[in-house]
This record gives C-alpha cells, sequence and structure tokens, in this order.
C-alpha cells in the first residue's frame, strides 16, 4: 500500500514516499498522479522536492509481488509498464522544477523516476543508484530508455542501462548524474536550499524551456 504524503511550506511542495521499500504498485501510481494533480493546479511559482523518510530505500521499484498475483510478466507489459510510462513521462515534464533527494536505493522504477527529475542529489556513504533490468530479462520499454538519456552523463547512463552498472552517491556525482553528494545530516537541508532556489524561477518561462528541452518526450506522452 502506497503511503505517499504531500506537504508545503512556502512554495516549496514536498512528497514524501513513505518508509520501507516504498514499492510502485497501481495505488502508488494512483497516489503520485494525485500529488502530481495537486501541484500542477496551484498557482504561482513552485518546485517539487521528492523525499523518503526510509534510511535505506528512496524507492527500490516496482512491487514485483503485485505483479505476480495480477498475473505476472504478461499483466506488467501490457497493463502496468504504460500506465508507469505515463507517469514518468509526466513527472520528466512536469511544469514546475523537480529535485529528488536520494537518501538511500534508488532502484529499476525508483531509478527512472529520479531519472525523470530535473536534479537529484544523493547520500554520499549510502544506497545505490542502479538500473538492473538487463540483469532480470525485463528490458526498458522506449519511453524508460529516453527517460534514462535524460541523465546528464550520456556514457554513464548507457554503461548503466546497458550492464546494470550500481553508483554510490559519490560515484554519482563525480560522473555528474547528482548535483551533490553528502552526509545523511547535510542532505535534506541542502536539497531543501535547492528546492527553494529553483522556487523562485518564474513558472512560465522554466516550463517552456524545460519542455523545449525535452520536446522529444511529448510525442511519447500523446501515445502514452
Amino acid at each position: 500500500m502506497s503511503a505517499l504524503q504531500l506537504s508545503r511550506t512556502e512554495q516549496v511542495w514536498t512528497l514524501n514516499l513513505g518508509s520501507g521499500e516504498n514499492l510502485i504498485d497501481d495505488q502508488a501510481i494512483n497516489d503520485w498522479n494525485a500529488a502530481l494533480d495537486s501541484v500542477e493546479a496551484a498557482p504561482g511559482n513552485g518546485a517539487l522536492l521528492i523525499v523518503s523518510e526510509d534510511p535505506k530505500f528512496w524507492c527500490n521499484g516496482i512491487n514485483l509481488q503485485f505483479v505476480a498475483a495480477n498475473g505476472g510478466v504478461p499483466f506488467l507489459i501490457k497493463d502496468f509498464v504504460p500506465r508507469l510510462d505515463a507517469l514518468l513521462l509526466r513527472l520528466a515534464l512536469f511544469p514546475l522544477p523537480t529535485l529528488a533527494c536520494l537518501n538511500g536505493h534508488a532502484y529499476a522504477g525508483g531509478a527512472l523516476l529520479a531519472a525523470a527529475c530535473d536534479f537529484r542529489t544523493m547520500r554520499a556513504d549510502r544506497g545505490r543508484f542502479c538500473f538492473p533490468e538487463v540483469n532480470i530479462k525485463l528490458p526498458l520499454s522506449a519511453v524508460m530508455a529516453e527517460i534514462v538519456r535524460l541523465l546528464p552523463n550520456p556514457h554513464v547512463a548507457w554503461q548503466m542501462a546497458a550492464t546494470g552498472l550500481a553508483l554510490g552517491g559519490e560515484e554519482a556525482a563525480r560522473a555528474g548524474l547528482v548535483e551533490a553528494a553528502l552526509s545523511s545530516e547535510a542532505l535534506l537541508p541542502d536539497a531543501l536550499a535547492r528546492a527553494t532556489e529553483l522556487a523562485g524561477k518564474d513558472r512560465d518561462s522554466y516550463t517552456i524551456i524545460k519542455r523545449r528541452w525535452r520536446g522529444h518526450l511529448a510525442a511519447l506522452q500523446a501515445t502514452a
């Protein structure tokens, strides 16, 4: 069951994924979309900060027990992946700055959600950022491949997609995939400061720039 909680302090919206592995299933996607609806409907400038309160996990990907209970791989491919693709595209083109604060593991679907955000920060001493799909025989969808390509370092993004390479915070920072790798104590205050700065950007201008920068995703979104 999803435990997402949305709150707002001045211009910064915080989406807390909850505790535990924060796995993605139908309820989680519904809750993500409801939260994004609320943020998108609010007028004025702002930024969305996505956090987890679990000390080990940010998001550990798709809930495979949920998939198995609903028909396994055929359900995953036909029904669930298109819903996840649509959420990823929505987040990638979201009309506000987005920042993922990775305090723990971001694996598979969780790594895709992080990649869809505009910026990322990461804990230096714990957690991995990884696309393991190649190792579990679940190829990335066309949308997912485009989301991985949003990462700022194309060479490392390709290594992660093709080999399942898992990066810690300091490795991800050196590769330019995250803005900073910080201690557990410094991570959230730094992310809040970055989100507050981003929230001061003109919303309309920021959205136009983002959507032009990521214009190739618009056609995919139209068919997702």
